[in-house]
């Protein structure tokens, strides 16, 4: 069955970076539209970045727009988001998420606090 799993998440003060990874399994990755999407405390879902198999044509949320970068190894299965600049209202647990079967991993967790 599919399998993503998510890792990279961390506690980071403002302004710091990390970069996000999902390993992905079960399905041929190199053809899926592929997003990240996070979830706030006491919020809903929202999408942050989406890119097509080809790594081609990519979505971003107008608030990351410029911060985070979406991108993928369709060698390796693995699909990233760098995230640069970050802010406390960044703070959520992210999960990448393969659009067509509309399923999701477990999430890593992004804590931006001083």
């Amino acid at each position: 069955g599919v399998q993503l799993v998510e890792s990279g998440g961390d506690l980071i003060q403002p302004g710091g970076s990390l970069r996000l990874s999902c390993a992905a399994s079960g399905f041929t990755f190199s053809s899926a539209y592929m997003s990240w999407v996070r979830q706030a405390p006491g919020k809903g879902l929202e999408v942050v970045a989406s890119i097509d198999g080809r790594g081609t044509s990519t979505y971003y949320l107008n608030s990351v727009k410029g911060r985070f970068t979406i991108s993928r190894d369709n060698a390796k299965n693995t699909l990233y988001l760098r995230l640069n600049g970050l802010k406390t209202e960044d703070t959520a647990m992210y999960y990448c998420k393969y659009v067509a079967r509309d399923i999701r991993g477990q999430g890593t967790q992004v804590t931006v606090s001083s």
